[in-house]
């Protein structure tokens, strides 16, 4: 049987890690001033949706399930974003209220991996951020049954056509329609380096640990 070139031209693909280094006397002793560092230097070098962030979730099958989501805030409490509380994730947090997150910065060759456990932010603050949004993406909240089936893309332009001769151009938050916030016990920063010797820094709640978190180098 012939070899299949285009799985052999994959499997040689390589890409040698040379842009930084992460060292401990460089890295900062709490993981949120870390990802604070690394974020701002992502948005500052213009890459492409530097706010884009893999969530995982798992099902009461114990299938995990991934998609990408936005950044819309962070601090001390842990990291926002928003959507729809009747999707495949929004239903799966209902279930198992840990999550996982993932940002890889590929023009910096890093990635930062966050675990915890997510809870709804207040109403009020769903309500500000929705507010906050451009018309027509407040109107798609109530136009899409998101991760439900529907028969064309015709479904859901007469159903945005009516949501917006319904609600006008004021519409309010739709009631399925909020953010969630993973509150991080454990952070990871992956920092691509040559050879496959890369630098990995975990962090670690700990409330013993100086300042609640214990940091330590992983084996790449």
């Amino acid at each position: 049987m012939p070899q299949d070139t285009r799985s052999e031209s994959v499997a040689n693909l390589r890409k040698s890690y040379e842009r930084d280094t992460l060292e401990e006397d460089r890295a900062a002793k709490a993981p949120l001033a870390q990802f604070r560092v690394w974020l701002d230097e992502a948005i500052a070098a213009a890459i492409p949706e530097p706010n884009a962030m893999t969530l995982a979730t798992v099902g009461n099958d114990g299938r995990p399930s991934t998609r990408v989501v936005l950044i819309k805030g962070y601090d001390e409490q842990g990291i926002v974003w928003y959507t729809n509380y009747n999707s495949r994730k929004g239903r799966e947090l209902l279930a198992h209220r840990w999550a996982a997150l993932q940002f890889h910065w590929v023009e910096l060759e890093r990635v930062v991996r966050i675990e915890g456990a997510v809870e709804r932010v207040s109403d009020a603050e769903s309500d500000a951020y929705y507010s906050s949004r451009p018309l027509d993406s407040r109107i798609g909240a109530w136009a899409s049954p998101q991760s439900e089936p529907i028969t064309s893309r015709a479904v859901l332009v007469a159903r945005a056509a009516e949501a917006a001769l319904r609600h006008g151009l004021n519409p309010v938050r739709p009631p399925h329609w909020g953010g969630y916030r993973l509150c991080p016990d454990r952070w990871e920063f992956w920092q691509g380096r040559a050879s496959r010797l890369h630098d990995r820094l975990s962090y670690r709640a700990d409330p013993e640990a100086p300042g609640g978190w214990r940091r330590e180098r992983l084996a790449p």
